[in-house]
């Protein structure tokens, strides 16, 4: 996702600067926590910010940002330390199920919390001595070689989903696991799309927008990545707005509420609820921040005259579902998640 626009994603991010934390850094190399042991069982892997050697098997993993942090859970490998896009708990993930949103249920220890995914702390780092880091490219790339110098790190890209995972898999020694949870994520659509091929087939046209409450839509095209890939596989065709410019994958288009109006052939709306100032804490639950991601925009349409007058909203064909499962979330765990999340909102 190099050219993705950060606030598209989760609002916050932002190019910040690591001058204040780099000293500690700028004395380190790949050598400084070694051991004196000839490494072995060596491999170079390739990844966006170009290639990287990595030996034996990484037993102490650094994970920066959702996006990261997905594969190596869905290929059911352990870190030992996380940094998220929104601000975590004062210390520590000691409760990871109600602190990282959705991912959490797959994580089985407390976590070393890193900061923020686009301003790691370096310190924590560096003290941490981790043997592989594994960021993305929006959010580190300016911060790759000094990563670098503290632990092996690979760079991966937003909404690469198989590229990043077969990376990753390559990076932890587990390449025939990819192939495998790439096929089974494959079946999973195929199966979603004979369940759906019914409703789908009575409500091809769907109308998919992006939005927190209102105060900027986001029209769903490619720069959805999987929200709006996974629609297209499933058999929904995208209705476009005429004038509005489809966008870059990354880059969405804006369209405003009077444009929705000039929408004549969308059976369904299908919204995804975004949270960009979205905390959680150990008393949250996956259904409190779905809510956080969805309250605010069904109020807001519910009040809006224009989006009262399209025609979905008169037969009750608009859906509501949370942008994180898919923007957040776009391999094999989020695109289980999001089909189970269309199943449940569409067909019941």
């Amino acid at each position: 996702m190099a050219i993705v626009t950060r606030s598209f994603v989760f609002s916050v991010l932002t190019v910040v600067s690591l001058s204040a934390c780099q000293k500690s850094a700028n004395d380190l190399s790949h050598k400084s926590i070694s051991s004196s042991v000839e490494p072995t069982n060596c491999r170079t892997v390739e990844h966006n910010q170009g290639a990287t050697e990595i030996c034996a098997q990484p037993q102490r993993i650094a994970v920066l940002s959702p996006f990261a942090l997905e594969p190596l859970l869905a290929l059911g490998i352990q870190p030992v330390a996380f940094a998220d896009h929104a601000q975590g708990p004062q210390g520590d993930y000691d409760a990871p199920r109600e602190q990282i949103p959705y991912l959490g249920d797959y994580v089985t220890s407390p976590l070393a919390n890193l900061g923020l995914a686009y301003q790691p702390s370096i310190e924590a780092l560096v003290e941490l001595k981790p043997d592989l880091i594994l960021g993305v490219s929006f959010n580190n790339a300016d911060q790759y070689e000094t990563l670098s110098k503290i632990a092996p790190a690979l760079l991966l890209e937003w909404d690469a989903a198989d590229t990043n995972l077969r990376t990753v898999a390559e990076a932890v020694g587990q390449p025939e696991k990819a192939e495998s949870l790439i096929k089974e994520t494959e079946e999973k659509i195929e199966s979603a799309k004979n369940e759906l091929s019914s409703f789908v087939g009575e409500n091809t046209n769907v109308l998919l927008l992006s939005s927190s409450k209102l105060d900027q839509i986001n029209m769903g095209t490619s720069a959805h990545g999987l929200c709006s890939r996974l629609l297209t596989e499933l058999g929904f065709n995208l209705v476009a707005i005429e004038g509005i410019q489809a966008g870059s994958p990354g880059s969405p288009a804006v369209v405003s509420l009077e444009a929705l109006a000039q929408v004549k052939d969308a059976g369904l709306v299908i919204l995804l609820g975004t949270a960009p100032d979205y905390q959680t804490s150990a008393s949250d639950s996956a259904e409190s921040f779905k809510e956080q991601q969805l309250s605010s925009l069904r109020q807001a349409w519910r009040d809006n005259a224009i989006a009262q007058s399209l025609a979905p909203s008169k037969t009750g064909q608009v859906y509501f579902i949370p942008a994180y499962l898919c923007l957040g979330l776009p391999g094999p765990i989020g695109t289980a998640l999001y089909l189970e999340e269309l199943k449940q909102t569409l067909l019941f």
